[in-house]
């Protein structure tokens, strides 16, 4: 137990699959996923993409193969990607083929819009034959017509139903390494049909909030979504759909994942909302040592408090703490401890300056 159990999350114990060189489920980190917008079959801009989402903190990500040109190019983009590359399949079986047999590292499918059992069969035949996982993607807005027949609408039990469907499909014909998702943009239909899931298979899951919207709004129907899950202990790897850029849904997978500690990565940033007794500008400062922060990956914590009223408390719980003072003087912390005063001028070059000698010392110990 830990001295804070308050914080404890225990996950759930499942399965383990390779996603490349990613292992998903188990003990493994969570990893954050995004999906590319670009046209596939134009490589070069995808890759362009794939780069922007690894240094943002991706640790896989997910490519749309709805033609032919699109699935070859799949290994262009093998060859060069620096994370394992999922090609999302809908509807017809030979794409996922063509995408297995061109280095594609797991497939997105479902199950019951690929045809009938000798497509599938064909699929699973691939990807065994090319070491590709599966993810099987259930999705409240294409459940197969018998499901949604049988219960009227989606609804929690319709997609477990189809999850445990095509779980036995494959288990049928003795594929074993995939992962699940069953997701709907309706934030308390997912959570539940993602509790009964995890109730009745121990094969790792894939977290989303599908079409959950553009920035703001879409940042806080996933949060609560993957945060009542993953505090349940349930989650093995999650996406943030966002009608944005693809790394922003890392930035904020990331971030949910650091607030509950299921994930530290990067520099985690505690800042109060500013106030009429803020002795420095807190949010423009914040903002720039975002930015300038950014490219850290090594879990530091920093505490950027405007006054003095929770800011020595906060910096006692921090790597490096700065709380505002009044007329331009300013205390920097130290593991919570007193280390010099700094003018207003001084504050964002300071903080990157003990930011990346911390980053480097960590890295030293390490080695």
């Amino acid at each position: 137990m830990s001295i804070r159990p308050f914080r404890d999350i225990k996950r759930r114990v499942t399965k383990v699959i390779n996603v490349g060189n990613v292992k998903v489920g188990g003990d493994n980190p969570i990893s954050v996923q995004s999906m590319t917008n670009t046209l596939t079959k134009n490589a070069k801009d995808t890759l362009n993409q794939i780069n922007k989402i690894s240094e943002a903190g991706g640790d896989i990500v997910r490519v749309s193969c709805p033609d032919k040109e699109s699935s070859y190019a799949i290994k262009e983009i093998t060859k060069h990607s620096p994370i394992p590359v999922v090609a999302d399949i809908h509807f017809h079986f030979k794409r996922a083929i063509e995408a297995a047999e061109n280095g594609a590292h797991c497939l997105r499918i479902n199950p019951g819009n690929i045809g009938d059992i000798n497509n599938i069969a064909q699929v699973i035949s691939a990807a065994k034959n090319n070491n590709c996982s599966i993810r099987v993607g259930v999705n409240s807005g294409s459940l197969e017509k018998d499901i949604l027949e049988k219960f009227k609408e989606p609804c929690p039990e319709a997609l477990v139903e189809s999850a445990i469907r095509n779980i036995n499909i494959l288990e049928d014909l003795d594929f074993f390494n995939f992962k699940i998702s069953v997701k709907s943009s309706d934030v308390f239909l997912s959570i539940k049909a993602y509790r009964e899931l995890s109730k009745v298979t121990n094969y790792p899951l894939h977290l989303g909030i599908t079409e959950a919207g553009s920035f703001i709004p879409g940042s806080i129907k996933s949060s609560i979504g993957l945060g009542n899950l993953l505090l349940d202990g349930i989650g093995d790897t999650i996406r943030i759909s966002l009608s944005d850029d693809p790394v922003e849904e890392i930035k904020v997978g990331n971030e949910i994942l650091k607030s509950l500690n299921l994930r530290n990565r990067g520099v985690k940033i505690i800042s109060c909302p500013s106030c009429a007794r803020q002795g420095f500008k807190v949010i423009e400062t914040v903002k720039v040592l975002e930015e300038k922060l950014s490219h850290i990956k090594t879990p530091i914590t920093l505490s950027i408090i405007g006054c003095v009223v929770n800011g020595p408390g906060e910096a006692a719980l921090t790597d490096i703490g700065i709380t505002g003072g009044g007329k331009d003087s300013n205390m920097l912390y130290l593991k919570g401890i007193q280390s010099e005063k700094l003018d207003n001028k001084d504050i964002v070059s300071k903080v990157i300056e003990l930011v990346e000698k911390k980053a480097e010392e960590i890295k030293i110990k390490q080695k």
